[in-house]
C-alpha cells in the first residue's frame, strides 16, 4: 500500500517501542521466575553441599524460562501486527 502525502505515520513492520519494552520486561521476569523455580527444585531434592547443583538448576531454569517467554513474546508481537494490518484495511 503506497503512502499518501497526508499520511503522517510511516509504514513499518516493527511493533511499537512500548510493546517491545513490555515484551522485554516479560522475558526478564520469566527468566527470574525460572531461575527461582530451578534453584528451589534442586535445593529441595539435595542434601548436604549442593552449590553446584543449585547453580546449574538456577541457570537452566532461567534460560528455559526466558527462551519460552521470548517465543511467546515474538508470537504475540506478530499477532498484534497482523491485527493492526487488518484493522487498517
Amino acid at each position: 500500500m503506497p503512502q499518501t502525502p497526508n499520511d503522517k505515520r510511516t509504514l513499518s513492520a516493527l511493533p511499537s517501542p512500548r510493546a517491545r519494552a513490555i515484551a522485554f520486561a516479560g522475558v526478564l521476569i520469566a527468566g527470574a521466575a525460572g531461575a527461582a523455580i530451578g534453584y528451589s527444585l534442586i535445593d529441595l531434592q539435595c542434601d548436604g553441599e549442593c552449590s553446584v547443583g543449585t547453580g546449574i538448576g538456577l541457570l537452566l531454569g532461567a534460560v528455559i524460562g526466558a527462551i519460552g517467554m521470548a517465543i511467546v513474546s515474538v508470537l504475540v508481537l506478530r499477532a498484534v501486527g497482523e491485527w493492526r494490518e487488518l484493522a487498517d484495511n
